[in-house]
């Protein structure tokens, strides 16, 4: 570990050339479609293999063709899926995550599983609290 960097062995945050927090950085609206609630389980569901449109949409239980066109759109502009248009009647159109995709998958994914696996402690949590909020 050098001393631009932390304890996760990433940059320190004035070493970098992009800065999340600032209200005009572009990486602010990467990381919107990025953590977006579709836009992280469509890159989850990605990371599974290459995917049809429709296939996709049954794997991300709820999202509407609008919302899925919409977000794909977001996560190809930015680099982190590839739209695959074969030239077959009917049309036939893959998506798969790029490798910048797929490293941004891995990371999602390892707080998608902390997240499940720390359920029954926010569910215990949600109503301790909703118990003592209910009492005042």
């Amino acid at each position: 570990m050098t001393s631009t960097q932390d304890l996760t062995g990433t940059p320190d945050q004035d070493d970098l050339a992009y800065n999340v927090f600032a209200k005009a950085c572009p990486s602010r609206g990467t990381l919107e479609h990025v953590t977006g609630r579709w836009g992280g389980l469509t890159l989850g569901a990605l990371y599974e293999g290459s995917l049809r449109f429709n296939e996709l949409r049954r794997r991300v239980d709820g999202v509407s063709e609008k919302m899925l066109s919409q977000t794909l759109h977001a996560l190809e502009r930015d680099g982190l899926v590839h739209r695959e248009a074969q030239p077959t009647n009917p049309p036939r159109v893959d998506y798969e995550l790029t490798p910048l995709g797929r490293e941004v998958a891995e990371r999602l994914l390892a707080l998608i599983h902390c997240v499940e696996g720390a359920m029954d402690d926010v569910l215990a949590s949600r109503t301790r609290y909703d118990e003592t909020r209910g009492a005042l």
